[in-house]
């Protein structure tokens, strides 16, 4: 009879065992800075890439979010486990979880790409003008890449000491709703930090103009987006872990190889009514480079740590990466 309930025992075990399928909830937000999000999505490459390293079957899901702030919070509370967001929102999340097993470090970089300052006030033409903006939205306030551009720009006009004047002006608002906000002149929104296609949307219009762009701010072309994740994740299935990180590499792949399926899957996860040939416009612009290389990121981290945002200053770009990625030349 024990050896009988033993057998028992080990069975349920083991179809228990089989019944765990590793699931990847990725989480993004809503500009196209995460083509190749869409991509893993569309494309199951996830899946296809942990059936190579022998996981049969991988459940992926997908969130979306308003900004980097509840999608760090998720991240942090081990409800989602790989995130789309601004190199600025990822460093917050390192300093403040080094040493940890939830510490937070970047998988690979996602594109490099300009947004811009724009206004619908013909009197604000430049950076020294941004104290006439009554209200600047953006993702979110003090960690995203627009919010932190808004303090370069104060921190070039008036010196570091003074790179929050502008930070009473922030609010937080969807990219979406911003450029709703600015086209008809609602609620005191006269400047934005325009990423995007939203960006392209907003310059059709004959009253909108650029005041600024973000790589003259930051100093050159730099990351706009990267993936991102927990040391827990990244520890407790290194062959889950590379299967999503093969599958980022083959997704820029494809975004480079075919914008406009890549902006076809973008358009069918926002529940966009922009066309294809407008969202593929704006993903294969000129200055915007679909890359796994992180590009100047240690500028912002300097930034951010000069002016306290971070209490721990990096010594190289491989601080805040996981070290799969110290092969590429990043920086």
């Amino acid at each position: 009879m024990k050896r009988l309930f033993l057998m028992a025992s080990l069975m349920l075990a083991a179809a228990t065992a089989r019944a765990e399928v590793p699931e990847v909830r990725i989480a993004r937000q809503f500009s196209m800075g995460y083509l190749q999000f869409n991509v893993i999505e569309h494309e199951k490459l996830i899946q296809k890439h942990a059936a190579l390293l022998g996981i049969p079957e991988v459940k992926v899901s997908a969130f979306r979010f308003n900004g980097p702030a509840s999608m760090n919070d998720a991240l942090l509370s081990d409800t989602v486990d790989i995130v789309g967001g601004s190199p600025h929102g990822m460093f917050t999340l390192w300093a403040k979880t080094q040493g940890t097993r939830q510490e937070v470090r970047a998988i690979t970089a996602l594109v490099t790409l300009p947004f811009m300052i724009t206004s619908n006030d013909p009197e604000i033409k430049a950076i020294a003008d941004l104290g006439k903006c009554k209200k600047i939205p953006v993702p979110s306030v003090r960690v995203s890449s627009p919010a932190v551009a808004v303090q370069m720009a104060a921190a070039q006009l008036y010196g570091i000491k003074d790179y929050n004047r502008f930070d009473t002006a922030t609010v937080t608002m969807s990219p979406a709703d911003a450029t709703v906000a600015l086209l008809t002149g609602v609620g005191d929104v006269n400047c934005t930090l325009a990423l995007p296609p939203f960006m392209q949307q907003q310059l059709e219009h004959p009253n909108i103009h650029v005041v600024a762009n973000s790589f003259d701010l930051m100093g050159g072309a730099n990351t706009y987006t990267l993936a991102y994740t927990s040391a827990k994740f990244h520890d407790r299935n290194p062959k889950l872990y590379q299967a999503v990180y093969n599958a980022l590499q083959e997704a820029t792949d494809r975004v480079n190889q075919d914008i406009r399926a890549a902006a076809q899957y973008w358009i069918e996860d926002s529940d966009s009514k922009l066309t294809v040939d407008f969202v593929a416009a704006a993903g294969s612009g000129k200055d915007v480079k679909w890359t796994t290389i992180p590009s100047r990121t240690m500028q912002g981290a300097d930034f951010m740590y000069e002016v306290g945002t971070i209490k721990v200053k990096p010594k190289s770009w491989q601080d805040y990466f996981f070290p799969e990625a110290y092969g590429m030349p990043g920086s």
